[in-house]
Order: structure tokens, then C-alpha cells, then sequence
């Protein structure tokens, strides 16, 4: 896949490839190092997924524009790349012209969906509001997440959440990232506002 892009992109006038890599941390450490004015990263990447690489991305190099592209089309995935800081969200098997029309659209600072992520937008606006999209957030939270979501509604950081609940900072970041992925937000302070509107933590 990432040998097909960098041919076919190659072959653009005014694109040229400055890196690549095999896994989400790798990702993240060459856009940090090579600070590209674009990076295109799948949702399902080895180690660390593409939302949490984008997050990191982005929080480093905001001007950094990320296009997803991915076989990944469920709802909360796309919900959570596009809140994570992600520009488009294109589906793997698009046709080249469409991918340059992507990058272009976010170059110029605007967001781009395909017609099937975007009509899932739209569905999902139309039919789940937030009382309904929430209702069963506590169902869908373990355990474990939930004593998580109840120490960051408290305030605490992830070391001090760690040293509670006898984790390493390793795992209470997994914990608040699939937190965040479930509730569909971006972070901790919205994770905590829909936990106390929804009565998931006492």
C-alpha cells in the first residue's frame, strides 16, 4: 500500500514523498522530525492506532493537514478521526483523482469525506442526538474505564490515576484513549462533561 502511494503520488507535479513508515509510533516520530506539510495515515496501524497518532500529530504540528485512509468505516472510528484532528476521510480503494482532490480540498483548509463517510455524518446527526448517542455509554465503558473516567472527572492526571489503580502511565493512557474513542470526544474535559450529564460516575 504505502509503495503503490508513494508511486502513484510521485508522479504528481509539485508533491514529492519525505518519508515513510510502517507503524503509528514511526509515523509520529517522522512528522515530528520531517514536518511535512501533509501526512496520509490508516486508522488501523501496528502499535499505535492512526487516531492516536493524528492526536499526537496534531498536538505537536497543528499545521500538519492528515488524511485518513483506511478500510475503516464504522461510525465511531470515523467519528473519532475527524475529532482527533484529522482534514479527510477517505475509504482505501478511491480512485487517484479523488485522493488529490482530498489533498487539495485540505490544503486549502477545508475538510474532505467520501460520499459513504459523509452520508454516515449525516446519519449520525439525524438519528443519534446527544441524549440518544449516550444513552448506552455506560454499558459500552469496562469497568476498569469507568473507575478511569471516575479519577479524571476528579481532576486527576494520568500519574496520579496510575499510582490509584496500581497501573503503569502506559496503560492509563490506553485506558483514556479508548475512553475518549467510546465517548466520541476529543478530550478529557468533554470525557468528563458527558460522564456527569449521563450519570456514569457518582
Amino acid at each position: 500500500m504505502r509503495a503503490g502511494l508513494k508511486q502513484l503520488l510521485s508522479s504528481q507535479p509539485q508533491k514529492s514523498i519525505v518519508g515513510m513508515a510502517e507503524d503509528g509510533y514511526r509515523g509520529v516520530e517522522a512528522a515530528l522530525s520531517l514536518k511535512p506539510n501533509l501526512a496520509i495515515i490508516d486508522v488501523g496501524m501496528p502499535h499505535l492506532d492512526g487516531i492516536a497518532a493524528t492526536q499526537q500529530i496534531k498536538a505537536a504540528l497543528p499545521d500538519i493537514k492528515v488524511v485518513m485512509l483506511t478500510s475503516h468505516t464504522a461510525e465511531t472510528e470515523i467519528i473519532a478521526s475527524l475529532s482527533s484532528g484529522a482534514d479527510a476521510y477517505c475509504v482505501k480503494g478511491v480512485s487517484l483523482e479523488k485522493l488529490l482532490t482530498a489533498i487539495a480540498t485540505v490544503e486549502e483548509g477545508a475538510t474532505y469525506l467520501d460520499a459513504q463517510i459523509a452520508q454516515k455524518i449525516v446519519n449520525h446527526l439525524q438519528t443519534n442526538p446527544a441524549k440518544k448517542r449516550n444513552h448506552h455509554l455506560g454499558e459500552q465503558l469496562s469497568k476498569r474505564e469507568l473507575e478511569v473516567l471516575e479519577l479524571i472527572v476528579e481532576g486527576c492526571s494520568n500519574p496520579e490515576i496510575g499510582k490509584r489503580l496500581n497501573l503503569s502511565p502506559n496503560t492509563i493512557k490506553s485506558y483514556v484513549r479508548s475512553i475518549m474513542n467510546k465517548l466520541m470526544v476529543s478530550d478529557r474535559v468533554q470525557a468528563a462533561v458527558i460522564a456527569l450529564r449521563n450519570g456514569l460516575v457518582q
